[in-house]
């Protein structure tokens, strides 16, 4: 019942007093079947021709995206793609291979057979697999702890006989080896779950850190001196150390050289990033630079008339497969854990940005099986541990790469540089490589950036960075890595120990759950039951797009690609708008664009400013176009058992919110705690279309107000329909698995 007092609207509620044993006898739960140990082992040794080809494609997408490739419109992006990128590889292979503290030319190993393997295996189709600076300096680390600079190296039989350089490259393979093998069995054990506890906060502290290891680990080629590589606790700090005591002994010419690399390389990646709409495809300065650097090096004879450490002999072709060494592998096992973490989480965190840009999904788990075949296979051939690095997957995706056939030419290019051309890369000073690897490291150390950001949002999470990022640089990454985690967990543990990772899609604006429930047409009530932070906020994102029954960035999209064909047709003049609606004047069929420029374009609201009049998008369309329909206008979510959302929760829920807006849908959120509520303010949560107004204080405040907005809700059905309860009551361990 309604009655109107002053300016707003009261309701009475009149229904029957309930206890819980009398609501239980009026409405019959339905609970979810729990299959037993023995059905989950049932089902997964059950085969059939529709299994085992679902098998087939899973372990070997190439297949999957290879019968829709488009080659009259991909293959040459392709091939530009692939040019580009492998120009990249190769300089970065030979410049993150001094991280590793190995024969330069080592890197172009790492940069062909890992590609080749992920090719077949991966399912991204736009990250560039390859050496990864932070993985490198990792592995430099067990290489120097077990053949050091100065003393003797590791008691190792298989150490006799053989030169430091041939001790190094042993101990990386083997190192590399193991990484393989573990990264493979977390694949097969389908535990891809467990990057998602490594929190942004965690990844960015942690990154940050490596940064300024790897900052520090090129300053003997920039000043050009000779320090021996130092692992271990407080390694920054002694080499540092040597660094200082040995500043008066810097080769002025490296010096010269580095600066006048970084600066050119920087002020044209500024460039790039600033006119990255208007240039076809961004410099390659680093290539020129390094061609450049090349050429001058050999004319004046740099190495002889200055000093100058250049990369050396390159020797031609590739070695024949060799096995890893028993006595590395034990002495490594430690060591090789975090790099498998490391190197599939900073993979896996790409992947997944291109993976929604581009509208395709990834596999965790497969991306690990992909990445172990890689190492594993790498190091059979002297490779050491692969990844991704972020410049040069940007690169690949950015001059129009589309398939991971870009990334199987840029590792053509690399091959024809090791088989034919790599003697014009030996007089390439080893300073101009440092001074390439230092101007990469700008957004790693730009994410200092976040700390005051932090500091004022949201301090456990900021006391997570600064803690991770203090423990990495002060104890290595390897240590750091496993310190970090363990205080990531404590400073999150009074607000997750209790969470279950449980969302229900509700329809009773009584709070109760009865398995015959009446929903208005167009609305959906989700409830969240648990705190939302870092390690469920994608699953609580997942499970939401299953409730509403359809993918909103991929509607939003859709919408916005038809806005760009009818702005077109219109500016040509094959549609008119009349009274009548939209007139087709085209005599022939119109093909539908497949233009893929400015994708980020897509992704903004949908703007009907220049058009006649604004789109109907549940109506038909004109010239044949086909956008799939919403009939949902409402959607509320339940926050009565949220308690806590930390920063990654925050930027994960309102992407979310975002994206349900832009497809027009309200969105209201009830029973929120003033707690989350004052976090959500002091956050900067709220924005022209994320409005504290669709905050209510009940579900049942939220759903009359839906009622008297959308009136028809009610009279288009008298027989409301009925809708089956859905729970999903699962724990944290359930949860990882999704």
């Amino acid at each position: 019942n309604f009655e109107r007092i002053g300016h707003r609207q009261q309701y009475v509620v009149a229904r029957p007093l309930y206890s819980e044993d009398s609501f239980a006898e009026d409405h019959e739960k339905i609970y979810r079947h729990h299959k037993t140990m023995l059905d989950h082992v049932k089902q997964y040794f059950t085969c059939d021709s529709k299994r085992a080809k679902n098998a087939a494609l899973s372990l070997l997408p190439v297949i999957s995206w290879m019968k829709i490739y488009r080659i009259k419109e991909w293959l040459l992006s392709d091939i530009v793609s692939g040019v580009s990128t492998g120009l990249v590889a190769v300089l970065q292979g030979l410049a993150y291979c001094l991280l590793a503290s190995l024969p330069a030319w080592y890197g172009l190993f790492s940069a062909f057979f890992p590609v080749i393997t992920y090719f077949f295996l991966g399912t991204s189709r736009h990250i560039s697999v390859g050496p990864f600076p932070v993985l490198c300096l990792m592995i430099g680390s067990v290489v120097t702890r077990l053949v050091p600079d100065e003393g003797q190296p590791l008691n190792i039989t298989a150490f006799e006989g053989l030169s430091i350089d041939e001790r190094r490259v042993l101990v990386a393979y083997s190192v590399t080896f193991l990484t393989g093998i573990m990264q493979l069995a977390m694949g097969m054990l389908q535990v891809g779950f467990v990057v998602m506890y490594l929190s942004d906060t965690l990844v960015s502290g942690f990154t940050t850190a490596a940064a300024i290891h790897i900052l520090v680990s090129q300053l003997k080629f920039v000043l050009g001196l000779q320090v021996p590589g130092i692992s271990g606790p407080l390694s920054i700090i002694y080499t540092l150390e040597i660094i200082f005591n040995k500043i008066t002994s810097t080769n002025v010419c490296d010096v010269v050289i580095s600066l006048v690399i970084m600066g050119v390389v920087f002020i044209v990646k500024e460039i790039n990033d600033r006119f990255k709409s208007k240039l076809p495809v961004p410099i390659p300065i680093e290539v020129i630079m390094t061609v450049i650097a090349c050429g001058v090096s050999f004319a004046f004879d740099f190495k002889t008339r200055y000093g100058i450490d250049t990369v050396g002999h390159i020797p031609k072709g590739y070695e024949s497969p060799v096995a890893p060494n028993i006595h590395i592998l034990q002495e490594t096992a430690v060591e090789a854990f975090p790099m498998a973490i490391v190197g599939f989480a900073v993979a896996f965190s790409v992947a997944k940005v291109y993976s929604v840009k581009h509208d395709y999904t990834i596999d965790g788990n497969q991306e690990l099986i992909a990445f172990g075949v890689s190492n594993i296979f790498g190091a059979s051939f002297k490779s050491f541990a692969a990844s991704t690095s972020l410049s040069r997957s940007a690169v690949q995706e950015s001059t129009g790469g589309k398939t991971q056939v870009a990334g199987l030419l840029s590792a053509i290019i690399v091959m024809i540089v090791t088989l034919a051309i790599g003697f014009l890369l030996e007089p390439l000073p080893k300073s101009v490589l440092g001074a390439v690897v230092i101007v990469n490291l700008k957004g790693m150390l730009m994410q200092f950036s976040e700390v005051p950001y932090l500091w004022r949002r949201d301090k456990p999470d900021c006391m997570v960075w600064l803690g991770t990022c203090f423990a990495s640089i002060i104890l290595g990454l390897d240590l750091g890595l496993a310190v970090a985690a363990l205080f990531a967990l404590i400073c999150n543990y009074p607000a997750h120990s209790s969470s279950k990772n449980v969302f229900t899609l509700q329809c009773d604006v009584n709070g109760k759950a009865p398995p015959q429930i009446y929903e208005p047409e167009g609305v959906k009530i989700f409830r969240i039951p648990s705190p939302i932070f870092f390690a469920n906020i994608e699953f609580f994102r997942s499970k939401l797009v299953e409730a509403v029954g359809f993918n909103p960035l991929r509607v939003l999209r859709k919408r916005n690609k038809a806005l760009r064909m009818i702005r077109k047709l219109l500016k040509k003049g094959d549609l008119q708008w009349t009274s009548k609606g939209f007139l087709n004047t085209s005599c022939g069929p119109i093909q539908e664009s497949e233009d893929e420029s400015n994708m980020e374009e897509l992704d903004l609201p949908t703007d009907f400013k220049d058009l006649p009049v604004r789109i109907d998008w549940n109506a038909e369309l004109p010239a044949n176009i086909v956008v799939p329909s919403v009939d949902l206008h409402s959607l509320i979510l339940d926050f009565a058992a949220v308690s806590f959302l930390d920063i990654s929760a925050l930027k994960g829920l309102k992407t979310a919110l975002k994206e349900l807006i832009r497809v027009e849908i309200d969105v209201y959120i009830v029973a929120c705690d003033p707690y989350i509520l004052e976090k959500l303010y002091h956050c900067c949560f709220f924005d022209d279309e994320v409005q504290p107004s669709m905050f209510f204080l009940t579900l049942h405040d939220a759903m009359l107000h839906i009622l008297e907005k959308h009136p028809e809700s009610t009279e288009k059905k008298s027989n409301y329909e009925k809708v089956k309860k859905t729970i999903i009551n699962v724990r944290k361990n359930e949860c990882a698995a999704e």
